[in-house]
């Protein structure tokens, strides 16, 4: 991360990692290094992805890269690859009230500078999540 973000300090992400550690405590994976030779992706360095996806069960693989993660792949593992602006839009639906407060929180952490609902609207399109934004937009008062 370090290497492609030089604009970030070592504390920095190791406080992110301690704050995400405390925030969901199941959410480390182990076991997984074992089986990644195993596995085949065009890309072999994100073979950790998909063997950490199976050794914690998940269901989904959350990337901007789907063609680095092909259905063939993941399909064995009943594992599928999903753009993160299908997975923030289909949370939406399931419980907007949930991401408006989500982003409300994100937001009130943005103080220096501050940022407007329809700014923090405006970066999250930017970063490539136009359906969701466009759910968004019309609740932007609950953000």
């Amino acid at each position: 991360m370090l290497a492609n973000r030089p604009d970030l300090k070592a504390e920095q992400l190791a406080r992110t990692r301690q704050l995400m550690d405390r925030a969901v405590p199941d959410c480390l994976v182990t076991g997984h290094t074992e089986i990644l030779d195993s596995l085949n992706l065009p890309d072999p360095d994100d073979r950790h992805v998909l063997a950490a996806a199976i050794c914690g069960r998940a269901e989904v693989i959350i990337t901007f890269n789907q063609k680095h993660f092909p259905r063939k792949s993941l399909g064995p593992f009943g594992i599928e690859a999903q753009h993160p602006d299908q997975f923030v839009s289909h949370l939406i639906t399931l419980n907007r009230d949930a991401v408006c407060a989500a982003l409300k929180n994100q937001r009130a952490t943005l103080r220096n500078p501050g940022v407007t609902s329809d700014q923090l609207l405006d970066t999250l399109e930017r970063q490539n999540l136009p359906l969701s934004v466009s759910q968004l937009r019309p609740l932007s008062e609950l953000i």
